[in-house]
């Protein structure tokens, strides 16, 4: 029996088990590659256990990435596709609490959130593309921070950066959509959608239970001191809200 297995089999008793399981590693396997992420467990382990949550649950298996801004982030684990539009959305469980501790750099995984609800974060999570800490559009302080729980090696960034590099379009409710095997000319000539042009999360599997996985990393703390639980404006830039629906960006992309 191989290593990996083996340590998949371990994982999987534990956190069916009491629930406390400290599984600190998460394979994710798409249909266009796979990447782990790397848990911070001990120091977001309210964060990191929702999350685990839905991991062991099965709950993001068959779930789509439903936005990608290139340059900025791409974002899933809220809808599914079931042979046509709109997007079916996921159950979620009941919101938690934020815990803006490490800054949202690049390659890392935070959880997305309601426009001036901090404490708001339930199932869908987002990747950072680039260093979306200050500047525009401060994601270390916007809504009270959002709130970053892993983080994602370099090396396995060549696919979360294949999935950002694929065209997006717009349809009725939903924009800036990633998809495969589709272009304009199919657009235009209401081609119907199909599975295999999104970019799905065929699975989520712990493949490393222990606690200090993170022990080698280099963790970015937060920049700024996240503005009072109160403060409702969501920031300057309110455009970046990462609602719990379909998103209407700005602008047509495609």
């Amino acid at each position: 029996m191989g290593t990996k297995l083996l340590k998949t089999l371990l994982a999987a008793s534990l956190l069916s088990c009491s629930g406390l399981a400290q599984a600190t590693i998460v394979e994710v396997t798409t249909n266009l590659g796979k990447f782990e992420i790397n848990l911070y467990d001990e120091s977001t382990p309210v964060t990191v256990q929702n999350f685990l949550n839905y991991v062991s649950s099965e709950r993001y298996n068959g779930t789509v990435i439903h936005r990608s801004e290139p340059g900025f982030v791409i974002q899933g684990g809220g809808f599914a596709f079931e042979q046509q539009l709109p997007l079916k959305a996921r159950p979620a469980n009941p919101a938690i609490v934020n815990e803006p501790k490490w800054s949202n750099v690049r390659g890392t995984i935070a959880m997305a959130k309601l426009g001036g609800k901090p404490d708001s974060a339930t199932n869908q999570w987002f990747i950072n593309l680039a260093n979306n800490s200050g500047g525009r559009p401060q994601l270390d302080i916007q809504n009270s921070g959002f709130t970053v729980f892993g983080q994602i090696s370099s090396a396995d960034m060549a696919v979360v950066d294949a999935i950002a590099a694929l065209p997006r379009f717009n349809f009725t409710g939903i924009e800036g959509l990633p998809l495969r095997n589709y272009s304009n000319s199919d657009r235009d000539d209401n081609k119907p959608l199909v599975a295999d042009n999104f970019v799905v999360i065929e699975s989520m599997v712990v493949v490393d239970a222990r606690v200090n996985t993170v022990a080698g990393l280099t963790l970015v703390p937060n920049t700024t001191p996240p503005p009072a639980s109160n403060d409702s404006s969501g920031g300057s830039f309110g455009w970046f809200l990462l609602p719990l629906a379909l998103l209407a960006l700005r602008r047509r992309s495609c």
